[in-house]
Parts: C-alpha cells; sequence; structure tokens
C-alpha cells in the first residue's frame, strides 16, 4: 500500500472560537490541533494542511486550580544572570493579555521548522470579541459544548 499524500492546494478553513471561561490549556491543544490539521482525514506532515483560527475575547478565558498565580513563565535575556519570570495573572492584568494563549499554542506545536513557524503565524488572538476577518466567512466552533470540562465554571 503507497503512503497517501496531500495534495499541494489544500483549502484552508477561517474559524473563530470564543474563548470566554475556557479552560486555557484545553483550548491550547485543540488550537494546535487545527493549525496543524491533524482534525483532517488527509493529514500528512510535512504539508500544511491547516485551518487559519480566530480567538477572541482571550482576556476572560480561564486556568484551573492556583495555576494563575503558581505557574511561572521564565525567559532568558540573553546576558549573564539575566532570567526573567513572570506569571500568566500579570500577563492576562497587562496591556497584552492574548499572549497567555499564543505562549500556550506555540508551546504545543512543533519545535524549530519553517512549517511549523508558517502554520502558527495562521493564529490570531484578539483581547476583545471584534476581528477584521469577516470577509474571510470564517465559520464559529462553539469550543465550550464539546466537552463539560472545557469550560471553568466560577
Amino acid at each position: 500500500m503507497k503512503t497517501y499524500n496531500a495534495p499541494a492546494d489544500v483549502e484552508h478553513k477561517w474559524v473563530v472560537i470564543d474563548a470566554t471561561d475556557v479552560v486555557i490549556g484545553r483550548l491550547a491543544s485543540y488550537v494546535a490541533k487545527r493549525l496543524r490539521g491533524k482534525h483532517r482525514p488527509d493529514f500528512t506532515p510535512h504539508i500544511d494542511t491547516g485551518d487559519h483560527v480566530v480567538i477572541i475575547n482571550a482576556e476572560k478565558a480561564k486556568f484551573t486550580g492556583k495555576k494563575l498565580t503558581d505557574k511561572i513563565y521564565y525567559r532568558h535575556t540573553g546576558y549573564p544572570g539575566g532570567i526573567k519570570s513572570t506569571t500568566p495573572g500579570k500577563i492576562l492584568d497587562g496591556k497584552y493579555p492574548e499572549r497567555v494563549i499564543e505562549m500556550a499554542v506555540k508551546r504545543m506545536m512543533p519545535k524549530e521548522s519553517t512549517l511549523a513557524r508558517t502554520q502558527f503565524g495562521k493564529l490570531r488572538v484578539y483581547a476583545g470579541a471584534e476581528h477584521p476577518h469577516t470577509a474571510q466567512q470564517p465559520e464559529t466552533v462553539d469550543f465550550k459544548s464539546m466537552n463539560r470540562k472545557n469550560i471553568k465554571a466560577a
């Protein structure tokens, strides 16, 4: 049996997901699968078969447990002793709350390849409910109703 290869001219859909009261890790896992194209029956690892994903209301996404204060993101400036740290709570309260979802999705994507960078470039995250991609006629995915664990109850 020959190995199936998806055609190079794959049609990429546009998908909108509302992140209000959604658990960030579960959302990031679902979005990473959509960006890679693993939800499709014609998935091929070396061809970009993924969709464009637009996430709205990113500032209203939730963490479970005490991750909002106890989870620590580290980065390094490149200088000796230049390690910096921050928490998701500080980022969500800051100027760019959408970066929490972007970081979570990026860390679930394959590392260090041009294909992964191209696939991650099809992610658009917005803090509010407005997005400028209505001309692409995106379909709305009701992520909350897929599983009862996707919602963080108050």
